[in-house]
């Protein structure tokens, strides 16, 4: 261990976290297959466009078949449709700048092509592993921050993840979604880090 610290004392002093995913598939099925498109029917057939009817049952399989496949207009397609769903649902109010930035083809094709890849091999996690272990965080203080209204995290994530992690603190931004750009997220990040730092 470095000088001044015993080799059990923790190396984190604290933690802030925000827009909490854990991973499961339930959290995956309500974004990627059904439960988010009944909150934005509208942006949700934008989603579906690239996947022919007859894969639409397991839209994150056929988006991975693409995202990963030799045909690089299909790919690049897929890539924009996976990225600009995730960024046209990330605010409370629409925002244009967010929903553009998602649209440029080399965040659409990286953040597409991982997240994808995680998904179809579950995170590479057991069983809801994060909230099991969650337990590991107990002494570190740590604040969760996050929207009441996070399409795309829903805040029962950061509800559950407060109640498995002893010492935690949950601030729920009321007027926000998912966008840590937004400035009630934006705002409690800085603040709770000023806090800590000193």
């Amino acid at each position: 261990p470095p000088p001044g610290r015993t080799s059990g004392s923790p190396r984190v002093a604290a933690l802030v976290v925000r827009g909490i995913f854990l991973c499961r598939p339930e959290e995956i099925r309500w974004f990627y297959q059904e439960g988010a498109s009944w909150v934005f029917p509208d942006l949700w057939q934008d989603f579906l466009a690239p996947i022919p009817e007859e894969e639409r049952g397991d839209l994150v399989g056929a988006y991975h078949r693409r995202l990963t496949g030799a045909d690089e207009i299909a790919r690049m397609a897929a890539a924009k449709a996976w990225s600009v769903w995730e960024g046209r649902t990330a605010t409370l109010l629409p925002d244009e700048r967010v929903a553009s930035h998602f649209a440029q083809p080399h965040v659409a094709l990286s953040l597409a092509r991982i997240e994808c890849h995680y998904f179809v091999n579950d995170a590479f996690l057991r069983s809801n592993q994060l909230l099991q272990d969650a337990a590991r965080l107990d002494g570190i203080p740590g604040l969760i921050v996050h929207g009441r209204y996070d399409v795309i995290c829903p805040l029962a994530n950061a509800w559950e993840l407060h109640h498995a992690w002893s010492g935690s603190q949950l601030s729920i931004v009321a007027d926000a979604g998912h966008a840590a750009t937004e400035p009630g997220i934006r705002g409690r990040l800085v603040e709770s880090l000023d806090y800590y730092a000193d």
